[in-house]
């Protein structure tokens, strides 16, 4: 019988060509258990792991590698000689938020005629690219409308585009297997698209902007640093949108925007968001892109809107950016507490037992903020380890978000329930919905359906595999060093997970929610953390334990102190 841990989950040991794995780590002079960890990541021989170990800047392909990029640069440079109107439409996250920036930078550098943007405000106009903004784009004289991060769904808006004299272009990834792009769309610019045999199919729709930028920039004199900017954006939306790291080239992207983020200097908005983010050139890392800038740039959208993040990128005043910095960081503090009391609402909702796809929502006026329910659906998941949607209605309508395990495609669950919704659109992880309030229940069951539709019905056991197996006293800042070189980290690429034997000494528990503990063995000071772990697993948690640990090693960086850490995803007891 399988071993179970603290949180009923099963562990696996990824398995490994140990031949194979012994020779890259010769050749490459890694240690056995970095060696392991590259060979996990495709890096099954020195050159392949030269190409994981050193993202390049020659990773990056050729923009007119994707399909239609020809078609969208010949006309972005036929509106900009004729002084056209170029509006840039974009989705309201992270990554809509950086493609607007890359965009509208790209055009203004070029010149030509006006750079508008419109973004939609998720409360009045919701997800996507709208018959409304096609239609005031008509009024305000837009000749072309530029999409990036929606678009690629929005076949009615861009026909009603077209009809009113607008051109648009679509720069997307949301695209599900097989699916149609817009006929009326100028070009498509959308990798998982079946015409599309562009390199990397994972691209953020930040990522296809910069590829757009690249091309439209190609002949300019300060093409080079103007990139080196626009990456910065680029990494930022890419590790936010938690799009596949695995690739060589957002990897690259990624990487090299961390490089500029550490290296600077940076613009007034940009600098005032490192600034409230706690974050300093030359310690910034992909972590720190997903946890602390990201959540603030998304506060807007969430909890006011999201020009305000345009806002502040685009400010050359340093009192204004401090100004914008601080609002983006106190409406992500609003956004927590929004948060924390919606998970305790969402929590007492889920029947018991869980069903195989977990929905709950209610009305927006009782606490089911639309701004937050991507986030606590993320929380749902991973307590029940099962796809669940959270929905606000508002008036007679249900807006919701779903987050998904692997087993179980977002976008595919949904369609078991598409005929009940009015709009939805995502991608495997991640996807969203809108459906008549009354509809939900019929919603909810169609979901629960699809799900043991596509797990062949098999109750969900969580499984945790891990790169590797070490012992406390091997824990020190080499082996650190040695396993940092694997990032940038993200989906696809995440930082090695290792099982750890250890005994546990200086147990506290931190604001009565989350674990520490020292290390017995190491060499030199090494801590864990568990974090939000108390309620349930503090009795275990104790002085002079023997357990094993699975989490990641890292550093904690605290008033210019760096210590060892060990970051616990879960625990179990010896065998």
């Amino acid at each position: 019988m399988t071993r179970r841990s603290w949180t009923g989950a099963a562990w696996e040991l990824s398995e490994v060509d140990q031949a194979a794995v012994e020779r890259l780590a010769e050749a490459s002079g890694l240690s056995a258990l970095a060696a392991r960890c590259v060979w996990l990541r495709g890096g099954t021989d020195p050159l392949t792991a030269k190409v994981l170990l050193e993202p390049a800047l020659a990773a990056l392909h050729d923009p007119y590698a994707m399909s239609g990029m020809d078609v969208a640069v010949a006309r972005l440079r036929r509106a900009l000689a004729d002084t056209e109107h170029v509006r840039v439409v974009t989705d309201y996250d992270v990554d809509g938020t950086t493609s607007s920036l890359i965009l509208q930078s790209t055009l203004k550098i070029l010149g030509g005629g006006e750079v508008s943007y419109h973004i939609p405000d998720r409360k009045t106009e919701g997800y996507g690219f709208s018959i409304a903004a096609a239609e005031q784009a008509a009024a305000d004289g837009v000749a072309l409308i530029v999409t990036a991060d929606i678009g690629v769904k929005d076949h009615d808006s861009v026909a009603a585009a077209r009809r009113l004299g607008v051109d648009v272009i679509v720069c997307d990834h949301h695209l599900p297997q097989g699916a149609d792009v817009p006929p009326e769309a100028t070009a498509v610019l959308c990798p998982p698209q079946i015409a599309c045999s562009y390199p990397n199919q994972a691209l953020a729709a930040c990522g296809v902007s910069l590829k757009l930028a690249q091309a439209l920039l190609a002949e300019h004199p300060k093409a080079a640093a103007i990139l080196d900017s626009q990456l910065k954006l680029a990494a930022i939306g890419t590790v936010a949108d938690v799009v596949d790291l695995s690739t060589p080239e957002n990897r690259a992207i990624v990487a090299l925007g961390l490089a500029s983020l550490n290296r600077g200097p940076h613009a007034a908005g940009l600098a005032a968001l490192l600034r409230v983010s706690g974050l300093e050139r030359g310690e910034i890392g992909s972590s720190d892109l997903g946890f602390r800038i990201g959540p603030r740039i998304n506060a807007a959208g969430r909890m006011a809107h999201a020009a305000e993040v345009i806002d502040l990128f685009t400010t050359r005043d340093r009192d204004v950016a401090a100004e914008l910095a601080g609002r983006l960081d106190r409406l992500n503090s609003e956004r927590k507490g929004v948060q924390q009391r919606l998970e305790r609402l969402a929590k007492r909702a889920v029947p018991e037992p869980a069903p195989a796809f977990v929905v709950v929502g209610g009305r927006e006026e009782d606490g089911w903020h639309r701004g937050v329910v991507g986030i606590v659906a993320a929380r749902l998941r991973d307590r029940y380890h099962r796809p669940a949607a959270v929905y606000a209605v508002i008036g007679d309508s249900a807006t919701g978000s779903v987050r998904s395990t692997r087993a179980v495609h977002a976008v595919q669950a949904l369609e078991g329930a598409g005929e009940l919704l009015e709009r939805y659109g995502g991608h495997a992880a991640a996807a969203g919905f809108t459906a008549p309030a009354a509809a939900m229940p019929e919603v909810a069951a169609r979901l629960a359906a699809r799900a043991l539709e596509l797990t062949g019905g098999a109750a969900p056991i969580p499984v945790h595999h891990a790169d590797g197996e070490v012992a406390a006293p091997a824990l020190g800042r080499h082996l650190h060093d040695e396993l940092a070189r694997l990032a940038p980290h993200g989906k696809g690429n995440a930082a090695p997970r290792l099982v750890l034997r250890a005994r546990l000494r200086g147990t506290r528990v931190l604001k009565g929610a989350h674990l520490k503990a020292q290390l017995h063995g190491p060499s030199e000071p090494v801590e864990a953390i568990w974090w939000s772990a108390a309620e349930q697993h503090r009795e275990r948690w104790r002085d002079g334990a023997e357990v094993e640990l699975l989490g990641r090693l890292g550093l904690n960086r605290w008033r210019g102190r760096e210590t060892l850490q060990v970051t616990v995803e879960d625990a179990r007891d010896p065998a």
